[in-house]
């Protein structure tokens, strides 16, 4: 059997490889990719897999090797860019986060909608790498069911 990881879903930008890097307990250089990233703990999906709606076949194939799936919404640029119910392809749990929340807190509110539009219920994560907070309560949250 194989592993199963935390795929990681975002629009390009949104801060994904940054999550997943934490996530992994990684610190080298950013890599940017077109192609889907198995990491030690995760599966991180590139924007355009997201910003394309044909490719959602890849992402649902992949997600067969997850056991949950976070899906990312930027503060800073909270464009609506999934379907209505998207959460809904998935059978394992699915959590929102919203990344960069130090950023444009007047959009915490449309933030927080999109994700209940995707079909994601609570709790919704709020994380920014930039000021240091939200990341370890998601690491502990993911940790009581799956072992980082």
């Amino acid at each position: 059997m194989r592993k199963k990881r935390i795929m990681v879903i975002g629009p390009s930008r949104c801060g994904k490889t940054t999550l997943v890097n934490a996530l992994n307990d990684y610190d080298g250089p950013l890599r940017r990719t077109p192609d889907l990233i198995y990491g030690k703990n995760t599966i991180d999906v590139p924007g355009a897999y997201i910003e394309n709606a044909w490719m959602y076949k890849h992402i649902i194939a992949a997600a067969q090797d997850a056991a949950y799936v976070l899906i990312l919404v930027d503060q800073s640029n909270c464009t609506e860019i999934y379907s209505p119910g998207f959460a809904k392809l998935f059978r394992c749990p699915v959590i929102g986060v919203i990344t960069k929340c130090d950023v444009m807190p007047e959009n915490e509110e449309k933030c927080v909608r999109q994700l209940k539009n995707i079909g994601i219920l609570e709790p919704h994560f709020h994380i920014s790498f930039k000021v240091g907070t939200g990341i370890d309560a998601l690491k502990e949250y993911l940790s009581d069911e799956y072992p980082l």
